[in-house]
């Protein structure tokens, strides 16, 4: 790979194309790039294949420690530590370097998988589960950061994707393996659910050897304090609306306890922008970022697109299984369209915006594909083909293949070298919890809705006798004897009083495994109620794809730096050390480095255009900052 350079004349001499070492801050060898980048995708592998492998067996698990009701919290436990440790561990990684903290993170991860193979109750679970996330927080905002370190943005455009691609193929890995622990009783005298996360301990040692021996790229450490006030103003804004999020259609949303978790998370987020304000450049999410009109258009459009895509994405497996009777084997690869969207998708713009240096118009016309694509699935029901539900989850994921990866970029783009790992965190920070609140509202829309959805599909069955034929038949069926859970229900159903059949519709919610052993006739109504249900959820996250494209619309012109912030550093410690004997010099080592802008033109050398977007451009320079700052 040869990395695009300036016409102009470079007074800080050749930097030796891709033979360098990059150990200097010069640009690194394609070989080098290819040998980090293997260490960090294995360390991204080994944190999203466990969030898939623990969803898929959650069910299992939670039977088998007698903890049903106590699920909820071993996800909250676990997003709640790995999204308010994401901002810190930027920050911290800015100041003393990404490798020390890379490391610690998969220490406390696979640690953290030790100790949740272990638990004996599901609240024990769910404390291990939060000790892992600490680790988490660390393994996907720091890989992206890294990347963005030793790679100029227009060239990392075409490594983002491949990144993207690990978390599509542990999008399909996670339930397959997850369905094979979950249905194993025991392997090797170790309860099979347990090796959801023992499988953690080879994968990650795998990715702690690598990222050891790979990652040796030189970091330029920054003389700030850590925001420790921050980090404490976080925790108390997030804990309580996270939870609420998570636990409020349990609670209710209006209950006293949901009132409190409000209030103090309201007064969180007040104290956290004051506290911020004060720490100015020391902040952990330094406020003046957003000043930056890209920087603010590109969060508020990833808070979106994150409510979008992970409330669309996490009831597509629960129709596969219960509309289809797909096992989570089976609905995992029924994902593999969304997968093959997003990886195709996601490479072929990285390709395109690396080769162009077209940027701006990926993530509008990404988010508008899934927009296109989740409004096709809002008019499936329980008759909607297979073949066609596959169709537009592969619209859906075209359109995130060519939103998620330039949203970073364009994030790190706008970020000042020495700042990241701060920018990339506050990206990935923000994203999630438009995910957490997407999960938690969608979730609520599903389970308020479903249950009355079920009885008039029942009603209807009930009108055409469909129902009566069904009841009959399972009733008659002495194999369906020895399911006691499928047997109840029908008899239930039977009984012409009514509460019976309340009871009835109450457990093929809670376990809705149960729908798949009724009779056809019988569990058609429950799959359509189901089907109406999330068709809801799909009508919803595409109006906010469409909000999210108006959004995204508004974003400026884009330049895209053709050099790395690590040859931006070096270029600018080189400056500093050459002002106090050669003034001229050094402002000219200072100033040399290209941008491209948004589109085929001449490099500009030596600055930027109007940053403040006056006039609807606004671009990002690759030089340095100033020195003496």
């Amino acid at each position: 790979m040869t990395t695009p350079r300036s016409a102009a004349p470079d007074t800080g001499g050749d930097r030796g194309g891709t033979d360098q070492s990059g150990s200097d801050g010069s640009e690194l060898s394609r070989r080098q790039i290819l040998v980090i980048l293997a260490g960090l995708m294995a360390a991204m592998f080994l944190s999203s294949l466990d969030q898939t492998v623990v969803s898929t067996a959650i069910r299992t698990i939670a039977d088998d420690l007698d903890g049903l009701s106590a699920q909820a919290w071993v996800t909250t436990a676990y997003l709640l530590t790995s999204t308010i440790s994401t901002p810190l561990y930027g920050k911290l990684s800015d100041i003393y370097g990404r490798k020390p903290f890379f490391i610690v993170g998969i220490v406390i991860f696979v640690a953290g998988s030790i100790l949740s193979s272990s638990s004996t109750s599901m609240y024990e679970l769910a404390a291990f589960r939060g000790f892992q996330g600490l680790g988490a927080g660390a393994l996907m905002s720091l890989s992206l950061a890294i990347l963005g370190d030793i790679l100029p943005p227009r060239e990392r455009a075409k490594y983002q994707g491949y990144m993207l691609a690990v978390f599509a193929t542990s999008s399909v890995l996670g339930p397959l393996i997850g369905g094979f622990f979950a249905a194993t009783s025991s392997i090797l005298g170790i309860a099979g659910w347990r090796w959801v996360f023992l499988v953690n301990v080879p994968i990650g040692a795998i990715a702690l050897t690598m990222v050891i021996l790979t990652l040796n790229v030189k970091n330029v450490r920054v003389q700030q304090r850590v925001d420790w006030a921050g980090a404490a103003a976080i925790i108390v804004a997030l804990v309580p609306l996270l939870v609420v999020a998570e636990q409020g259609s349990t609670w209710g949303w209006g209950s006293p306890i949901a009132l409190v978790c409000y209030i103090v998370g309201v007064l969180g987020i007040g104290v956290f922008v004051i506290v911020e304000a004060r720490a100015g450049d020391h902040a952990l999410i330094p406020l003046r970022l957003f000043r930056d009109r890209t920087f603010t258009i590109i969060t508020i459009g990833s808070v979106i697109v994150g409510m979008a895509m992970f409330g669309g994405l996490m009831t597509l497996p629960l129709y596969m299984q219960i509309v289809h009777g797909a096992d989570p084997m089976k609905s995992g690869l029924m994902m593999l369209p969304l997968v093959v969207g997003m990886m195709g998708a996601s490479i072929v713009s990285g390709q395109l915006i690396s080769k162009t240096g077209y940027i701006r118009g990926y993530p509008i016309a990404g988010t508008a594909i899934a927009a296109v694509g989740l409004f096709l699935l809002s008019t499936i029901d329980a008759h909607t083909s297979l073949w066609l539900v596959m169709a537009y989850m592969f619209i859906m994921g075209i359109g995130l293949g060519n939103c998620m990866q330039p949203l970073t970029l364009i994030i790190q783009n706008t970020a000042r070298p020495q700042e990241i790992g701060v920018a990339t965190a506050a990206a990935t920070f923000f994203r999630q919890l438009g995910g957490t609140a997407g999960v938690a509202v969608f979730l609520s829309i599903l389970f308020s809705r479903v249950g009355g959805a079920i009885r008039d599909q029942l009603e209807i069955a009930e009108k055409n006798g469909s129902l009566a034929r069904g009841i009959q038949e399972g009733l008659a069926d002495p194999s369906l004897r020895q399911d006691k859970e499928a047997y109840s229900i029908l008899e239930a159903l039977a009984d012409p009083g009514g509460g019976a059949a309340a009871g009835a519709l109450e457990a093929a919610t809670k376990d809705s495994a149960v729908i798949n052993r009724l009779p056809a006739a019988v569990a058609y109504p429950f799959e359509q109620g189901y089907a109406l249900s999330m068709s809801s959820i799909y009508l919803v996250a595409g109006i906010l794809a469409v909000i999210a494209t108006v959004v995204l619309f508004f974003l400026p012109r884009i330049v895209l730096r053709t050099t790395s912030p690590q040859a931006d550093a070096a270029r600018a410690a080189a400056a500093a050390a050459a002002s106090s004997t050669h003034p001229e010099a050094a402002e000219v080592a200072a100033n040399s480095a290209p941008v491209v802008a948004d589109g085929p033109q001449t490099p500009d050398v030596g600055g930027a255009a109007d940053p403040s977007g006056a006039g609807g451009a606004t671009t990002t320079s690759s030089s340095p900052p100033d020195p003496a700052r």
